[in-house]
């Protein structure tokens, strides 16, 4: 069987398989310190972009009440099934009748959003839903890494002891926007009757620097505490890919 897909509708399936090597707990442990340092009596956090749970479930055994809201009805649903309190919505104008003290946006899912009218509704809009003083967290890919590494073909293999995966990634640069379009295209074979479905997707990844995102900040009821590497805390440079922002509502 040969069918063609679409990348977002089929991802679910696979994305646990993709990023299985993927050290959640490391990341939060992270996260944790984080918060504990920018707002030490947070309690209640909502997660944009929640995914299938990973990173909620793990910020749930450190004692904060989390809310998830992810796009893909498919991943809420697996993320619901593991225990997960989250909602099928869209993080730029989903609106919930709470407040929290900690927004988050992890795994560069503020990257997927491309265009500055849809960024700062989406921070105006994490604005609405934070106390004041509360903070916003999101990693996103850092422009001065992207120039300087230039993102390249690459080839991921997965498996486990149903299905076997293989994913090309091709990416496109479009300088005058900061964003870098990877097309997808994926073939997962069944290792019981060797079925196959292959698909293509292609994923539109906005970069930032820190003037930018210090703008965007100003301009949606944020100021801009800090820009660091991703669980490191270092200060980024052009070898920093993914940087986390930590913003405080004003």
């Amino acid at each position: 069987m040969n069918q063609q897909g679409v990348f977002k509708n089929q991802y679910s399936k696979y994305y646990n398989l993709f990023y299985a090597e993927k050290n959640y707990e490391l990341e939060v442990n992270y996260i944790n310190s984080t918060i504990k340092k920018w707002s030490p009596s947070a309690s209640k956090v909502l997660e944009f972009g929640s995914g299938t749970g990973g990173h909620g479930l793990l910020l749930q055994k450190y004692g904060y009440e989390i809310f998830g809201v992810e796009l893909s009805a498919e991943m809420a649903g697996i993320a619901a099934k593991k225990g997960y309190n989250c909602r099928v919505g869209n993080m730029i104008d989903v609106s919930i009748d709470d407040t929290f003290d900690v927004v988050i946006a992890l795994f560069h899912v503020i990257s997927y959003v491309n265009s500055n009218e849809e960024l700062l509704k989406l921070l105006k809009n994490a604005r609405k839903h934070l106390r004041p003083g509360g903070i916003f967290l999101f990693d996103v890919w850092f422009t001065p890494a992207v120039i300087h590494q230039m993102p390249e073909v690459r080839v991921k293999k997965a498996e486990d002891e149903e299905i076997e995966i293989t994913r090309l990634a091709q990416p496109v640069l479009h300088h005058l926007k900061n964003v870098v379009d990877v097309n997808y295209h994926i073939f997962a074979k069944s290792k019981k009757d060797g079925n196959y479905v292959e698909f293509s997707e292609k994923h539109s990844m906005r970069h930032f620097g820190v003037p930018e995102v210090d703008l965007l900040a100003f301009n949606s009821g944020f100021t801009l505490l800090k820009a660091e590497e991703f669980l490191t805390g270092n200060e980024p440079s052009i070898n920093t890919w993914g940087v986390n922002f930590i913003l405080k509502a004003i």
